[in-house]
């Protein structure tokens, strides 16, 4: 096994830990995993919103990307902000196979809720859970999540996360909740020897103080 190569430990208990993960270099990880339905529904929508947008996938999937046993009914997302125009053509190809849960308005939904800073969801037509928590980044950490992202490879398909050390320092010094530190010692265990420690407690002592 390579210098950059590791397996997740046995003793940690996590179910679908997948067995092999490999860093081909700083900014990438190829997983081998066999897709479940929910990476799949997540794979179908990033495939169709990287035609209009750069995106980074956030909090609690990223750790059961990687293995954690739970289950969730959403997964969040960021995008830089976008103008109207770009959105409405990414809605109606979002249209084909997906639905808004806020409304089936595109101009309600960019002027109401993007442009105040909500959120909205996505997901597919007719099954409401799991879905797509869609947002406009608009904090400094939000840049610095689409800046310091890192791509994960599964076989020919992609998705791209924000930094293992940003995740981990927002579940654990603003979330803070048991499910949000699990979370954050699930991603701290798979990628023990990968991580960097000064970046960690870089993030960390920017989110205390903001």
């Amino acid at each position: 096994m390579t210098k950059n190569s590791f397996i997740s430990k046995n003793h940690l208990n996590f179910n679908n830990t997948p067995e092999h993960m490999e860093f081909l270099d700083k900014h990438t990880i190829k997983l081998d995993k066999v897709l479940n339905k929910l990476d799949k529904f997540v794979l179908d929508f990033v495939k169709i919103l990287k035609k209009y947008s750069d995106y980074v996938i956030i909090s609690g999937y990223v750790s059961i990307l990687f293995g954690r046993s739970r289950a969730t009914e959403g997964i969040d997302l960021l995008v830089p902000k976008m103008n109207k125009k770009t959105f409405l053509k990414l809605f109606h190809d979002l249209n084909k196979k997906f639905e808004c849960i806020n409304s089936s308005k595109p101009d309600e939904l960019y002027n109401d809720y993007l442009l105040n800073n909500n959120a909205i969801r996505f997901s597919y037509r007719d099954k409401p859970i799991p879905n797509i928590e869609f947002k406009f980044a608009k904090t400094t950490m939000d840049y610095e999540a689409l800046k310091q992202k890192l791509y994960v490879k599964m076989g020919s398909r992609e998705l791209i996360i924000s930094s293992l050390e940003l995740q981990i320092a927002f579940k654990e010094e603003v979330l803070g909740s048991e499910k949000d530190i699990e979370d954050a010692l699930h991603i701290r265990t798979v990628f023990e020897k990968n991580l960097n420690k000064n970046k960690l407690e870089h993030y960390k002592k920017i989110l205390k103080n903001e």
